[in-house]
């Protein structure tokens, strides 16, 4: 296992293009959260050229739903959701300025070349493990498409929130290169 490396969010694309597949990382700062229904609107929003709710440039997003918190917690359970879900929505973002993602699964070869050009990363949060990552989550906001509930866009204070980076800038992508590392010859 080599270095844990600590970013604090906002990214810069310098921070984020030295990255690579495979880094563990931690990550502090502020990190936003969407799902299906609030990027849908996010594209909307940019197809009528109006301004977003958030500023998204040199941001993270985490695709999550987070479960109500209990006493003593910013945020209940925060499992990531399967990413490629976003993926129809996630070339627009990184256009105007998005630098990273977290959640689970593969992304698009679309989804790739445009990190590639914009200089974003795409991070892996594990799943299975919601209750653990709630334990980085420090405080929790809602600042966009409340009507949404859970699927709403949080604002989330993390510090030391675990993660690895499963595609980085270059395109390299831990889904293809780990595998033949196990593979019999």
């Amino acid at each position: 296992m080599g270095d844990i490396i600590s970013i604090s969010a906002p990214l810069t694309e310098r921070e984020v293009r030295k990255l690579r597949a495979g880094d563990n990382v931690l990550i502090n700062g502020i990190v936003y959260t969407a799902r299906d229904a609030a990027h849908k609107r996010m594209i909307e929003m940019i197809k009528k050229g109006e301004e977003l709710p958030v500023n998204l440039n040199g941001q993270i997003i985490y695709y999550v739903g987070p479960a109500p918190a209990k006493p003593g917690y910013a945020s209940g359970p925060a499992g990531p959701t399967t990413s490629g879900r976003m993926d129809s929505y996630t070339i627009p973002l990184l256009e105007i300025g998005l630098k990273g993602m977290i959640g689970k699964g593969s992304r698009s070869h679309e989804v790739i070349e445009a990190m590639k050009k914009y200089g974003a990363v795409y991070f892996g949060a594990v799943g299975g493990a919601a209750a653990l990552i709630a334990r980085s989550i420090k405080k929790v906001e809602v600042v966009a498409f409340e009507d949404l509930g859970t699927e709403a866009i949080h604002r989330f204070y993390v510090e030391n929130f675990p993660a690895v980076v499963v595609i980085d800038s270059e395109g390299n992508n831990l889904y293809e290169i780990e595998p033949f590392k196990y593979r019999r010859i």
